[in-house]
């Protein structure tokens, strides 16, 4: 999507602000002992209350309203009553909602109780590493600077989930640009514009380079032993200084 008047740009600004803040709110709700299934109805219920609609439910007929993943499952956990939070789990939500015609999406990986060093270490340069991809992405620039950037965030510490991308949103989830790549990829032609709408999401993980499809048919998982942090924004890109982040929480 590439925003066009005003009225468009405030349709964009009022979904990502909804989705933000619907996260911070699971985010907090999250308790061990509670099911995903119960995490994720809060997430629903929140979306439902802001006149907002689930978009992996509207577009893909997922079954939940938001994905949530735990431990090895690093992307599109179904929420289920049978997977409970324990000490220590990783635990990443994604949610992504349309309202008006208009979608943003956002993410985050947080530990519950008491996260291991090495998982927060983990978290810590996703984190970084999707700040340092957002700064970069600016009109003019390659759109393979935001794979540059996050490989050169992955280091020699940690690897890239390479199957798992960034995208295009706004006029439905899944967009042009599509397939962001998170790896450099010196043959990609394509370049940001001005006022076009992007996720990025970047994925690093303790040694998976390629997600595997879970058994329900949704998920998608680490190799054995693996763990991965993804965090993920909805911006919209500018000329001459880093994009307007459009889903950061105002709760």
């Amino acid at each position: 999507m590439i925003i066009s008047s005003q009225k468009e740009l405030y349709k964009l600004q009022a979904i990502g602000e909804i989705v933000a803040n619907c996260l911070k709110t699971m985010t907090q709700s999250a308790q061990i002992g509670m099911s995903t299934q119960e995490l994720d109805a809060i997430g629903a219920h929140y979306l439902q209350e802001h006149g907002a609609e689930s978009a992996p439910i509207k577009d893909y007929q997922f079954p939940g309203t938001t994905c949530i993943s735990v431990n090895q499952c690093a992307a599109h956990g179904i929420p289920s009553k049978e997977v409970i939070l324990r000490d220590g789990d990783l635990v990443n939500i994604d949610v992504s909602a349309v309202k008006d015609g208009i979608y943003a999406d956002t993410g985050a990986t947080f530990g519950l109780g008491n996260t291991s060093s090495q998982l927060k270490d983990l978290m810590k340069a996703t984190r970084q590493t999707l700040n340092r991809a957002t700064e970069r992405a600016r009109a003019g620039e390659k759109l393979s600077i935001i794979g540059k950037t996050i490989e050169k965030g992955a280091g020699n510490k940690y690897t890239v989930i390479r199957n798992l991308c960034s995208h295009g949103v706004g006029k439905s989830l899944h967009e042009e640009p599509d397939q962001i790549l998170p790896y450099f990829d010196p043959k990609d032609p394509r370049y940001l514009q001005e006022n076009m709408v992007i996720t990025i999401e970047p994925f690093l993980s303790t040694g998976t380079q390629f997600v595997d499809d879970g058994k329900d048919g949704w998920a998608l998982l680490n190799k054995a032993g693996c763990f991965s942090a993804q965090y993920e924004h909805t911006m919209v890109i500018r000329k001459g200084k880093g994009p307007l982040v459009i889903t950061q929480p105002t709760i």
